[in-house]
């Protein structure tokens, strides 16, 4: 598995901006081929973070130009905000299954 995070300062409300992400760029993430997970954190202060993971490394990479591009197109308030990025092979992982 490959997992890239991206975070960013200065996103104003980060829970609205944390809110859109899951509902309106998560559901498009979900549908690419090997497509495994995302996650938006709301840190508050206008910090917030996204943890994109998929099959390969090649699919979670092409997320980052989907995200620029949706950033762009839906939350302009925040499209000069470039991210942190760390992306890289994932190991270790555990994951609780839901009771």
């Amino acid at each position: 598995m490959h997992t890239v995070i991206r975070r960013y300062e200065g996103a104003g409300d980060s829970a609205e901006v944390c809110r859109r992400a899951v509902a309106e760029f998560g559901p498009m993430l979900s549908s690419r081929p090997g497509f495994q997970g995302y996650y938006a954190v709301d840190a508050g202060d206008g910090v917030l973070a996204t943890i994109t993971v998929f099959d390969t490394e090649e699919a979670a990479l092409e997320t980052t130009e989907a995200a620029r591009a949706w950033v762009r197109e839906n939350l302009p308030e925040i499209a000069d905000i470039p991210p942190q990025i760390t992306a890289g092979s994932t190991s270790g992982v555990a994951a609780e299954t839901p009771a």
